[in-house]
């Protein structure tokens, strides 16, 4: 069977968002270790929605980077998820799954470089976490 179709206003993009730009309540649901290309370790948090009318999306991915770099953006964020911050710290993923914090997620476009093809993904800016109402308060400034 053949067909005949018109691609030439097909374009190569695709919308991975799940939930549009907002604030919303979101727990951690999942935590995805990896080592960068540099040697570090990094995690990959995935925000899951958890009130509301996209209640069980997932609101987006976003990483912490325990780097010399990416240590103050993770001090924040840990802080906010209410752990102590002011001294030394053993952590492992499982502690941060279930804790809930303010979530704002603002859409982003990501190009793949050979193919040409975007994407557009929901990214959480440098300071997008606020704490969950009710929650533990940051324990130090981010």
């Amino acid at each position: 069977m053949t067909i005949k179709i018109d691609l030439t206003h097909v374009e190569t993009f695709e919308d991975l968002r799940s939930v549009p730009p907002g604030e919303y309540l979101c727990r951690v649901a999942e935590i995805r270790s990896s080592t960068s290309p540099a040697g570090h370790v990094r995690w990959g948090l995935r925000w899951e929605v958890a009130q509301g009318e996209w209640q069980g999306r997932t609101a987006c991915w976003d990483s912490l980077h325990f780097s010399e770099r990416g240590l103050p953006r993770a001090k924040y964020v840990l802080a906010l998820l209410g752990f102590r911050v002011d001294g030394e710290l053993e952590l492992a993923p499982e502690d941060l799954t279930g804790r809930l914090a303010l979530v704002r997620v603002e859409p982003e476009e990501r190009e793949e470089p050979q193919s040409g093809f975007r994407r557009l993904v929901n990214r959480v800016p440098f300071t997008g976490y606020a704490p969950a109402p009710g929650g533990p308060e940051p324990t130090a400034e981010g």
